[in-house]
């Protein structure tokens, strides 16, 4: 994987990381603001409520590519935290094929259910209707951003296990020791 096609998907990694802070924030100052409505002032919101509902699945979609890409993914520390970086990389290629399974079916399935929201224009039954179609969207393209996470790591995966050294750890600016 080229230096320019690995800095591209750190960029999208980070760029939806920050769309995932700002759902956070969202989250966190329109509950405060439903919560005040609701009690102090007697008069709810009709939309805030169904708004926070929604935004889990869109920062999971958003943190999903920026954690893999920061390693922050839960894993089996029995068999991972102590192994030399060429077992580390062969174990997380042995691992590839679930996750391509899984994002595939993710990307596959996420396709079709976006289409048919889109073509039945869904929106929330709530007294304010909200498109639900955008949402369903945004899962398969996530998968798809975690998809190119995944195989540029897999891409430096392959690059420790033939030179023997960790290549995830190389930060040079001029790229050259990345694949």
């Amino acid at each position: 994987m080229g230096y320019w096609l690995a800095r591209s998907v750190d960029a999208m990694s980070e760029f939806l990381g920050w769309l995932g802070w700002l759902l956070i924030l969202y989250c966190m100052c329109f509950g405060v603001t439903d919560v005040f409505l609701r009690y102090a002032l007697n008069a709810p919101s009709m939309w805030i409520g169904t708004s926070i509902q929604a935004a889990p699945v869109l920062v999971a979609c958003t943190g999903g590519a920026y954690a893999l890409n920061h390693g922050a993914f839960v894993k089996l520390d029995l068999f991972y935290a102590g192994a030399s970086a060429r077992k580390k990389a062969m174990l997380d290629i042995a691992t590839a094929p679930f996750t391509f399974l899984f994002l595939g079916v993710l990307i596959w399935k996420g396709i079709d259910a976006a289409l048919l929201s889109i073509k039945l224009n869904q929106v929330t039954p709530t007294g304010v209707p909200i498109p639900i179609y955008p949402i369903k969207s945004a899962i398969p393209i996530a998968a798809f951003a975690v998809l190119l996470v995944v195989l540029k790591q897999l891409a430096f995966d392959v690059r420790t296990i033939v030179t023997g050294r960790d290549s995830q750890s190389n930060d040079n600016d001029d790229g050259s020791d990345l694949p």
